[in-house]
């Protein structure tokens, strides 16, 4: 770890972030050099293991934060992803009060929380071992996904829950836990995202949410979001491959 995500969100600045999910160090140095504010780095929902989120960490180093979003809340994943040198974890499905004390515990050490110590590149290999062991628990940020109907009717008491930094709000699995999968501009849909945003504004919690277009990161930092996943890599290629290919055709 070698910049603080955490101490990044608690300034309320818009942070404009990319969701990476093609396991390429080169990638992320694209969007690092872009001017992005930090980088979601996607080992729930794309092929990227934490050997490459490792090499992909090395590549920006203390060049832009990165954030990963572990598989699942659990100690192994999020202990490992921390080792090696995350600054903030995304925690996905936390759907009640019991599932945030879990993934905050997972994300400090004793006696705040249960994470083990290892001694790995968050620590320098142990030449940065005391300094780190002094700052994990003020720096690392715990951010919450907030992304099923159950979430976004307990989220007052998960967000009671001492410790968490930020919620991430996942407009598309929300959706689909409302029996309207894929329809993130539905009425309801974008009520319960105004909702969640209303419960963190209470308690000076990050807002944060995945952006699928420009036009819906406009629309959320006028609603009240601050830290934007601006899109995935594989998609912002897509779209450009075709935008490509459409204007040399005509």
């Amino acid at each position: 770890m070698t910049l603080s995500f955490r101490h990044r969100l608690k300034e309320g600045r818009p942070l404009m972030g990319a969701l990476l999910q093609i396991p390429l160090p080169e990638v992320a140095e694209i969007y690092a050099t872009a001017g992005y504010d930090w980088l979601f780095l996607d080992l729930e929902h794309s092929p990227m293991e934490a050997r490459q989120a490792l090499d992909i960490l090395v590549a920006v180093d203390t060049r832009v934060p990165c954030v990963v979003r572990v598989p699942w809340n659990d100690e192994a994943h999020i202990k490992k992803a921390l080792d090696i040198g995350a600054t903030g974890i995304i925690v996905p499905l936390v759907n009640n009060a019991e599932d945030a004390r879990l993934a905050v515990g997972r994300c400090k050490y004793p006696p705040q929380g249960v994470r083990s110590v290892g001694i790995t590149r968050a620590q320098r290999f142990d030449l940065d071992f005391d300094d780190y062991m002094r700052r994990a628990n003020d720096e690392v940020a715990v951010i919450v996904q907030i992304e099923h109907v159950e979430a976004a009717r307990n989220i007052d008491a998960i967000l009671d829950v001492p410790g968490i930094d930020g919620v991430f709000v996942g407009p598309f699995d929300l959706s689909g836990s409302m029996d309207k999968p894929g329809k993130i501009n539905d009425p309801e849909v974008q009520q319960a995202i105004r909702d969640i945003i209303r419960a963190c504004e209470k308690r000076d919690i990050a807002r944060c949410i995945y952006a699928h277009t420009p036009a819906h990161a406009k629309t959320y930092l006028e609603q009240g979001y601050r830290v934007i996943g601006l899109c995935t890599d594989y998609i912002t290629l897509a779209r450009a491959a075709v935008a490509a290919l459409k204007e040399v055709r005509g």
